[in-house]
């Protein structure tokens, strides 16, 4: 039996004691969150571009979008420009 506690055991502790959920739950809930916020920027702009594409937006709506979106992600992106975002999506 491992004695190697979690990196995050104690967030996990609070979301079983806040939550119906369990320890194993509360686990994967947060690895999928890790995981979102681990997203490099490149992979992101890609991602929410092709989301807002295909929810009808045009590019002038969706580069501004992607820009704000970036500046408050959890651990913040470096500051692109629209040409930046542009570039990132169409190479």
């Amino acid at each position: 039996m491992s004695t190697a506690r979690h990196p995050y055991e104690d967030l996990i502790v609070h979301l079983t004691r806040t939550s119906p959920l369990g320890p194993g739950e509360a686990a994967r809930v947060v690895a999928d969150v890790l995981s979102y916020f681990s997203e490099p920027s490149e992979e992101f702009v890609r991602r929410r571009h092709g989301e807002l594409q295909a929810r009808g937006f045009t590019n002038d709506e969706i580069f501004p979008r992607i820009a704000a979106e970036l500046r408050a992600r959890r651990v913040a992106a470096p500051e692109l420009s629209l040409r930046q975002l542009r570039r990132i999506v169409y190479g």
